[in-house]
């Protein structure tokens, strides 16, 4: 019997040290295709390319017949579903990408994330998977040290559930997030998404010419609310499962009043 496709991709490139042990562990449990951005895309979010030509590439990752493409994480995601893939992946997984996407400031601004929400709007069962590494080094991969052969062994469990069982219904994608101390014996939790995780604040400086230029950051915050990702994660050390569902309108009780002043 065939083993399932699981495709994979992520945001930090293919040299990315979590994406190689992403797709290592997932060999045990199906035929693995890589097709990611030709480098770093962190917070892309679910931009696609229209302005310009995409481009494939073919490369070897983690000892796997892969592809690069010159976009974003949607981009590569939309490419193997529409391009490059003879067939239809049974699941998709993203990651490990470098840096925890814990909250809804995070989920919506990762690139990681929204790859594998790309597939689940084609209806893939798929999951995001980062890793709580230091900040100071989330913009320098290869500085970042992090057992992430230990998160792809958990991430192999998950994708293998996900395969045998499928997804819940209401459920798109699982967004699961690791420890920097993650260990074989540490236990997960599911999650909801933490709604503030930065005081955001933005840095004004001079350039040689006495032109103002910014940079946009913001300070985690030290503790959080009791049932969410970032506390789970940053407070607790456990792994944080957070199903996500990507229909995000709400009812529309309440705006009866609206529509009776647009109408009348």
């Amino acid at each position: 019997m065939a083993k399932p496709t699981i495709l994979v991709s992520n945001d930090d490139g293919p040299q990315s040290k979590g994406l190689h042990a992403l797709v290592r562990a997932l060999l045990d449990v199906g035929e693995v295709v890589p097709v990611v951005p030709e480098g770093p895309r962190s917070g892309t979010s679910m931009s696609l390319t229209f302005h310009k030509p995409l481009r494939i590439r073919e490369v070897a990752i983690a000892g796997v017949k892969g592809f690069v493409v010159s976009g974003s994480p949607a981009d590569a995601v939309m490419m193997a579903l529409n391009r490059i893939l003879d067939r239809r992946p049974e699941a998709m997984a993203s990651g490990i990408n470098i840096g925890d996407n814990t909250g809804l400031q995070d989920v919506y601004a990762s690139g990681t994330v929204s790859a594998a929400i790309q597939a689940a709007l084609a209806g893939i069962p798929s999951a995001a998977f980062s890793m709580q590494i230091a900040e100071q080094v989330i913009f320098s991969p290869a500085e970042a040290r992090a057992e992430f052969g230990v998160a792809a062994s958990h991430a192999s469990k998950i994708m293998g559930w996900i395969l045998r069982n499928g997804l819940p219904e209401g459920v798109n994608l699982l967004n699961v997030n690791f420890p920097a101390s993650v260990s074989p014996d540490t236990k997960a939790v599911i999650t909801h998404l933490t709604l503030h995780k930065y005081e955001n604040y933005i840095v004004e400086r001079l350039d040689p010419r006495g032109r103002p230029y910014y940079w946009v950051w913001g300070n985690r915050m030290k503790e959080y609310e009791d049932g969410t990702d970032a506390r789970a994660l940053m407070q607790d050390g456990l792994i944080s499962i957070t199903p996500l569902h990507i229909d995000t309108t709400w009812p529309p009780e309440g705006l009866d009043g609206l529509l009776a002043e647009l109408n009348s």
